[in-house]
C-alpha cells in the first residue's frame, strides 16, 4: 500500500515560504549549467531535477524542509532557467543524464538523493540505469513513463510555434499559467516561479527562460526498462489528483524493480512540489530516513 501525506486542510491561513539560496555555476562537458544552493553544506546530497520548460526554483518551497539533514541542490538543465542552451538543439535524455553524470562528477557528489520532476524524473531514472556508481536513492515525483504519441505530438507542435512575447516582465509574469492547468498552488507561489521564468532578449522583449526546441525535439522513450537496471532504492510519488503514476503502472515497475515504494500527495497534481510543498516533504522523509 502507499504513504499517503495528510490533506494540507490549514492551507488558507499558512503561506509557504521560498527558502534562500545562493546561485552557482558548474561545468558540465563545456556546457555551463546554474543550480540553487539551499544549504546545508557538509551534510549528504540532495540533487533536484526540475521537468520540461521549468527550472530549479520548483523545489524552493520544499528545500527547507530537506535542508536540515541534506545539501540541497537544484540545477537548471540545459535550455532551462540560467543554463546554457544548446546549438543545434541537443537536447535527448541521454544528453540530460549525461549532463547530470559530469556535473556530479565536477561537484564529487557521492552517496546522493537525486529527485527528479516530470521530465527530470525520466532524466534521473535513466541516470541511474546507466551511472549507478554514486546513486544512493532516487526519488520520482509525478513522471510519466512512457509519454503517449498524441501527447509528444501536442509537445513538438507547440515547441514549433514562436513563444508570446511581452513588453515587460511584469506583463509576463501577470500572464503565466502553470501547464498543464489543474495546479492547486497559490497565487503567491505561481507568481513566485513566474518571476524566475522570465528573460530579456536582445530586441527588448520578454519572454520563458526555456528554449523552445526542448520541446520540438522531444524523443518518444520509454523509461518502463530502465527499472530492469536500477538498483537502488527508489520512491514514487504521485499527486493526488494526478493519473501518471496509476496502479498498473507501479505494478509493472515493481515487476521489474521490487525494491520501488509509491508515496501520495493529497491536495496536488502534476506539480506536487509547489501544490502541496509541505505534504510533499512529509511523504518522501519517511523514505529518506530508512537504511
Amino acid at each position: 500500500m502507499p504513504m499517503s501525506s495528510r490533506p494540507h486542510t490549514d492551507s488558507s491561513t499558512e503561506v509557504p515560504e521560498a527558502a534562500p539560496h545562493a546561485d552557482r555555476f558548474v561545468e558540465a562537458g563545456g556546457l555551463r549549467l546554474h543550480y540553487l544552493d539551499y544549504g546545508t553544506a557538509g551534510r549528504p546530497t540532495m540533487l533536484c531535477l526540475h521537468g520540461g520548460a521549468a527550472h530549479g526554483h520548483w523545489f524552493d518551497f520544499v528545500a527547507a524542509g530537506f535542508a536540515p539533514d541534506y545539501h540541497v541542490l537544484a540545477l537548471d538543465q540545459r535550455g532551462h532557467g540560467d543554463s546554457a542552451w544548446v546549438a543545434p538543439p541537443a537536447y535527448s535524455y541521454r544528453d540530460y543524464a549525461a549532463d547530470i553524470d559530469k556535473a556530479v562528477e565536477t561537484l564529487g557528489l557521492r552517496e546522493f538523493v537525486l529527485v527528479g520532476h516530470s521530465m527530470g524524473g525520466m532524466v534521473s531514472m535513466l541516470y541511474a540505469a546507466t551511472y549507478p556508481g554514486r546513486l544512493k536513492k532516487l526519488v520520482i515525483v509525478d513522471t510519466s513513463i512512457k509519454l503517449s504519441e498524441e501527447r509528444l505530438a501536442a509537445m513538438r507542435d507547440v515547441g514549433m510555434r514562436t513563444g508570446s512575447s511581452y513588453s515587460t516582465r511584469e506583463e509576463l509574469v501577470a500572464r503565466y499559467r502553470l501547464r498543464p492547468p489543474g495546479t492547486l498552488a497559490r497565487p503567491e507561489v505561481v507568481r513566485h516561479v513566474a518571476g524566475y521564468s522570465a528573460r530579456q532578449f536582445p530586441d527588448g522583449s520578454w519572454r520563458h527562460k526555456f528554449d523552445r526546441n526542448v520541446y520540438a525535439t522531444r524523443e518518444n522513450l520509454d523509461g518502463m526498462p530502465f527499472w530492469d537496471r536500477i538498483k537502488v532504492p527508489a520512491l514514487l510519488v504521485k499527486g493526488g489528483r494526478s493519473q501518471r503514476i496509476s496502479p498498473q503502472i507501479f505494478s509493472d515497475v515493481t515487476a521489474r524493480a521490487p525494491q520501488v515504494e509509491l508515496a501520495e500527495v493529497a491536495d496536488s497534481d502534476h506539480h506536487v512540489t509547489l501544490d502541496n510543498p509541505e505534504g510533499f516533504v512529509r511523504a518522501v522523509k519517511p523514505f529518506l530516513a530508512k537504511p
